[in-house]
């Protein structure tokens, strides 16, 4: 695998990728804005998948849950520029300018600002400053990245109900969320945190309303979406398995096979 990164800060980085794909699924600690120069994305939240292609611009919003699996396309890698927007550089911005928030009900959506020359052209610009050899002055990088949130606000009207909620996640219906996020593999710490329990709380909380432990019974529901996948949409197993949470096409006809009693490679 030939994955690269290139920091020009903590906070501004150019990643290369050249293979047949990445596959990653994590929780963002701050938004993201990413901008493609080439190659191909698929992200994979709870309610909706996106596929996003060269030229295309995007903000992933923190605190949500998504698989992301990158791949090269046309002979070309999998390139980015990506910006992470800070809570300490968003209160930075927010503090000057009155911008409460009106709105958090579109928070968990990524937003899609393809081709949008002020935006685009404000990443286009960090390219060149990854080839220099001394580090790269704070003021500038303040400044550019004050830029990409002026732009954001001018071309979506409604950003500032995203980039202005600065809450951790609170206590939640475990039911819903587990209902809804099952099939992102991640660590159970980060379930309890998104759902405002620490690790132990949240096991004694899952033993009681499910009667089974957090890792049986997420087993189960990928199984069980993977069955519904393969029989109902006619999807390939290796269509399949690195979306509902396996980390390998092995481990996933494993489990397949111990609970159905045949590979899933038969069902179609």
């Amino acid at each position: 695998m030939d994955f690269q990164i290139k920091y020009l800060t903590p906070d501004i980085k150019l990643s290369t990728y050249d293979d047949k794909l990445f596959k990653t699924e994590t929780i963002f600690e701050y938004h993201m804005l990413v901008w493609f120069i080439s190659g191909e994305t698929k992200i994979i939240q709870a309610d909706k998948t996106y596929l996003f292609k060269a030229g295309d611009t995007f903000l992933i919003p923190r605190n949500h849950l998504a698989t992301i699996i990158n791949y090269p396309k046309d002979g070309q890698p999998h390139k980015a520029v990506v910006m992470h927007l800070t809570t300490e550089r968003l209160k930075q911005f927010y503090s000057t300018i009155d911008a409460a928030p009106k709105s958090i009900r579109e928070e968990t959506k990524i937003r899609s600002f393809s081709k949008h020359p002020l935006l685009e052209s404000c990443l286009a610009s960090l390219i060149p400053y990854f080839e220099m050899k001394e580090p790269f002055p704070e003021n500038i990088t303040t400044l550019k990245i004050m830029e990409a949130i002026s732009i954001l606000r001018e071309i979506d009207k409604t950003i500032d109900s995203v980039l202005t909620n600065f809450e951790e996640p609170g206590k939640i219906d475990l039911i819903s969320f587990m209902e809804k996020n099952y099939m992102f593999n991640m660590p159970l710490e980060r379930f309890g945190y998104l759902t405002g329990r620490s690790l132990s709380t949240f096991n004694r909380d899952f033993r009681k309303i499910f009667q089974t432990t957090p890792q049986r019974w997420l087993i189960q529901k990928r199984l069980e979406l993977a069955y519904y996948h393969l029989t109902e949409k006619n999807k390939k197993p290796t269509d399949v398995y690195m979306e509902i949470g396996f980390e390998d096409l092995s481990h996933f006809s494993y489990a397949f096979k111990k609970q159905y009693g045949f590979a899933p490679s038969v069902v179609r």
